[in-house]
């Protein structure tokens, strides 16, 4: 199994972000209810989310599980970058969904990115990613505060796709 390249594994689970990283917390409202907590649990921790938002996905198993490696990809011909991770966590509780993977050798960057859904005592459905990360590849490095940028795009992106898929799996 291919070791993690940072060493703060687990932090998007128990805190506090490690320093020396660019800290990432995107939350939006995805859904109100029961049905909609379980329709955005089962897509995000089924990488239904992020193939729906325009990533491509290869992961070991088809459920995010602590160990399951994953290749995301993102782009499109020559500018498609490929980024392995291994999911660190997993949880799959009452009213919290969801998982986070870190980096290993290949990755363009370093650190680790969680996405959880939430169910609030008022019913609302909260989708939350947060990510500590740097650059781990020369082409990051040079890209500089572009991959900050790209990363809070990709996270709003990701924010939309979920909402659609529980907008569809309401009207369904």
């Amino acid at each position: 199994m291919t070791a993690f390249t940072y060493p703060e594994v687990g932090s998007t689970r128990l805190g506090p972000l490690p320093d020396g990283y660019h800290h990432l917390h995107h939350r939006t409202r995805v859904g109100r209810g029961r049905a909609d907590f379980e329709a955005a649990g089962a897509a995000v921790t089924g990488w239904r989310m992020h193939r729906t938002s325009g990533a491509g996905v290869r992961a070991s198993a088809d459920r995010a599980e602590a160990g399951v490696s994953v290749r995301v990809s993102l782009g499109i011909g020559p500018f498609r970058f490929n980024a392995p991770c291994r999911v660190v966590w997993a949880a799959y509780e009452k009213d919290l969904v969801g998982f986070a993977y870190g980096t290993v050798d290949g990755h363009p960057e370093c650190g680790e990115e969680s996405f959880v859904v939430e169910s609030a005592d008022d019913g609302t459905v909260w989708f939350t990613v947060t990510a500590f990360s740097r650059p781990a590849a020369w082409y990051t490095r040079l890209a500089g505060p572009l991959v900050p940028m790209a990363q809070r795009w990709y996270a709003r992106r990701l924010g939309a796709a979920l909402r659609r898929i529980v907008a569809g799996a309401a009207r369904g």
